[in-house]
């Protein structure tokens, strides 16, 4: 059993930056892949970033690549998302979530779910 909390939500302007943390419950977390996943009011929830156990591979959606950064720390049982350039259109709840397989963009592939942090975008 892993259990997630994200935090590091809030509201932001544009152009602005925000880290969000995952913190896992549990001493198995070096061998979960971890991913990220947003949802905006009215639409479904979708694929940000993931890493697989060891962070030596990772994965984004084109809407975020090259302004988010997933990384992890296992030593803290921590995964984040460092989120740069911020846009209207990443207003969402973030989703952090566990995998006990394998690195993926599928959200039906992850076994655990944290229960979401908040990023609002302020004109």
């Amino acid at each position: 059993q892993v259990q997630l909390v994200e935090s590091g939500g809030g509201l932001v302007q544009a152009g602005g930056s925000l880290r969000l943390s995952c913190a896992a419950s549990g001493r198995t977390f070096s061998s979960y892949a971890m991913g990220w996943f947003r949802q905006a009011p009215g639409k479904e929830r979708e694929f940000v970033a993931a890493i697989s156990w060891s962070g030596g591979s990772t994965y984004y959606a084109d809407s975020v690549k090259g302004r988010f950064t997933i990384s992890r720390d296992n030593a803290k049982n921590t995964v984040y998302l460092q989120m740069n350039s911020l846009e209207p259109e990443d207003t969402a709840v973030y989703y952090c979530a566990a995998n006990a397989r394998s690195i993926t963009r599928i959200p039906t592939l992850y076994d655990y779910w944290g229960q979401g942090t908040q990023v609002t975008f302020s004109s």
